[in-house]
Order: C-alpha cells, then structure tokens, then sequence
C-alpha cells in the first residue's frame, strides 16, 4: 500500500472495513499484525494511535514502522485470511475534533503573533500546545472567541497532495523542510498545514473549544485546551464538582470562591488563637518546671513539631546551662526536641538514635526527629547519655 493512500486517509470515517493479513508475528506487545489496508490511524503528528479490534483480537496500539503499519494485538491472526477490522469511533472521532481545532488554533496564533507550534501533545483529557513566543495572556480569551468563530462557520477542510514544484510556492506551517509526498491540510482563513494525521470534513464538528490555562513556558507559551466531545466532558466533571463544593460551602456557584476565601481566613484566624492558647500552657507547664542535675526533660501530649521546638526553646532561654529533652507520644514511639549548649549534642544525638531506633538530627544546639521506642527507655538513655 503506498504511503498516504491508507483507508484512514482515504476515508477517515470509516469505521470498519475487511482486509487481508499479509503478516503476524509475536513480539515484546503481543502479536505484530500487518494489513494490505488499514482503517486504524499509527501514531503520529502528536496525535495518538486508534484501538478497537481485529476480529477478536484487541488493537492495542498501531504504530508505522517503516513502510508498514503495525497493529500490535492481544491474539494471533493468520496470515492470508481476511479479518473484519472495528475502530474505537468514539476516541477517534474525539481525537479528530481536537487535531482539527488544534489546527484552527496554532494557525489563529500565527496570523496574528507569527509563533510557531513547537510542541503538540494530546492527553486523553486535554490538549497541549507550545509556542515559540510569548503569547499577551489579556490576547487569550479573543483567541477563544476567534477560534469559537471559526467553528460555527462550518468552513470545508482541503487535504492535497501538492506537486514539489507547487510546494514550494506555497505558504504553509511545517516543523521541518520536507520534500517528497507532502499532505497538506488547509482550513481556508485560519491555517495551512503539513500535517499526517486526521480531520473532520468541516470545522462545525468540532462543536465547541475552551482554553483552560495559559502560561509562560521556557521563553514560550504553553497552552492547554479542550475541544468537541473532550470539552463537554471536562464541561461535565466540572460541573459536577462545583455542585459538590457549592453544597460544602452553602454558597451560589458563582460565589464559591468568596466562600473558600472566607473559610480558609476564619480557618488562620481559628489556627491562630489555637497557637496563642497552646503558647499560654506551655509557658504555664515551663513554669513549674525545675532542672536536675543539669537536666530538664518533659514529655506532652498532641505537640507538633513545630510546638516541641517552640517548647525547647522556651525551656533553653529558661535554664541556659541544662540540657533540655521535650517529646510528644506518637503511635510507636515519640517525636523529640533536644536542645543543649554542650558542644558535644550532634555525638550524643547519634549515640541516642543508635540506642532508641531514632532519626533525626539538627544544628545550633537543636537536634529533632523521632524515637521508635518507650516511654521508660526515652528516659533511661537521656539521662545516662546526658549525665555523663
């Protein structure tokens, strides 16, 4: 079969067909059938692999290689027969709309900024685009509308396959300079392609196109997009979603932002008389506290780490010349605080993480982390390694 002259080219609706096996073979992906037609599309031009099935193996995926297309399945067919071939329309025709308004999109873009699209990428829920400039982002939503324009013309696709001679004459977006059997896909009044892949007959089926984000991106602009069938998808989830976080908040849909805005300052302000409450009590256990022997060790309930270092501190600056050991249960163990002048802490700390299971360590007369054994054996080891 010669190349750009397959049944997805000749007809990129057709959604099943019967063709001869020529060749299978088992590989590392399964089997590795080759056709003498092929309706599937290999991936290609960004855009990625159609599935379905041939008789009743599973076309996982189809890629060309070389002058074949392989569709590489789930069960072995033998050569020679014929085998009815099923596309996956609803991903295809899905992967058609988004290629096609792509098109619209990047030649939009470089009409009115001259950029190029350095970067196509199709994920099974949104489209990613690169750019070679840096696109104004207030440009963005008259992009959308210019675009959203461009569909509800229902303007007619042309795909040629134009001599070198005329090739050359033509103005066109390609990544590359190419010679040979070029296709070219034009979408007369927004874009004239070198493009491999496939297109709906009319740019009314693409239905609809939304840009969800917009970015600078190495000296570029990346961005993303959703398209046809694609975007009432996202359209639905997003929906759906907004409803559940309008019920959480009992806020309108359009105000479910002010809602979390205002939920999460009542939530600093709620954490931060919870911080000046839990300052108050450690600063009322700090003073019935007493040093022994050099020593000061506490152990507290529901501290997190950033309240055990708080503590440590607080009971430094309050006995400078002892040394000072604060830990709060955790399942299995304790996180800890240890705080000393002495310049040997960072050897004692090892010492006491080798003796507890522990880890951790610190800098400045401070080391911090956790200890993976009891109550009885915290103590045992700080008073024996700091007594000394």
């Amino acid at each position: 079969m010669e190349t750009m002259q397959e049944l997805f080219y000749r007809d990129p609706y057709a959604r099943e067909f019967s063709a001869t096996v020529t060749s299978c073979r088992e590989g590392k992906k399964g089997f590795e059938v080759v056709l003498d037609d092929t309706a599937f599309y290999p991936e290609g031009g960004g855009q990625p692999s159609d599935e379905g099935t041939l008789g009743e193996a599973k076309v996982i995926f189809v890629k060309r290689v070389g002058p074949e297309i392989v569709h590489y399945i789930d069960k072995p067919l033998e050569v020679g027969s014929t085998v009815i071939g099923k596309i996956d329309w609803e991903r295809r025709f899905d992967n058609m709309q988004n290629h096609t308004c792509e098109h619209i999109f990047s030649g939009l873009v470089h009409q009115k900024y001259k950029l190029e699209n350095v970067g196509f990428h199709m994920d099974p829920d949104d489209i990613t685009v690169d750019f070679s400039g840096e696109i104004p982002m207030e440009s963005i939503p008259e992009l959308e509308q210019l675009v959203n324009q461009a569909i509800t013309q229902d303007i007619d696709l042309k795909i040629e396959f134009p001599t070198e001679e005329a090739l050359e004459a033509m103005e066109y977006r390609s990544k590359k300079e190419l010679h040979g059997v070029v296709r070219i896909v034009t979408i007369p009044g927004c874009d004239r392609c070198a493009c491999c892949g496939t297109h709906v007959r009319r740019s009314g089926e693409i239905g609809m196109f939304k840009i969800l984000d917009a970015s600078k991106h190495r000296g570029g602009t990346r961005v993303r997009f959703v398209a046809g069938e694609r975007a009432r998808r996202d359209y639905g989830w997003r929906v759906k979603e907004i409803a559940k976080v309008s019920a959480l908040f009992s806020a309108k849909p359009h105000e479910i932002a002010k809602a979390a805005a205002n939920f999460i300052e009542e939530g600093k302000a709620k954490d931060q008389k919870s911080a000046q409450r839990t300052e108050r009590y450690l600063q009322f256990v700090a003073s019935g506290l007493v040093s022994r022997n050099g020593l000061v060790k506490v152990f507290e309930e529901d501290l997190s780490p950033f309240e055990l270092k708080r503590f440590a501190g607080m009971l430094k600056e309050k006995f400078p010349e002892s040394s000072i050991g604060v830990f709060s249960p955790i399942e299995g163990g304790f996180n800890y605080v240890i705080a000393s002048s002495d310049p040997e802490l960072p050897k004692f700390s090892k010492s006491l993480n080798a003796k507890l299971n522990g880890r951790g360590g610190g800098r400045d007369g401070m080391v911090q982390g956790t200890y993976r054994v009891d109550k009885e054996a915290v103590e045992e080891a700080f008073d024996e390694i700091f007594s000394k």
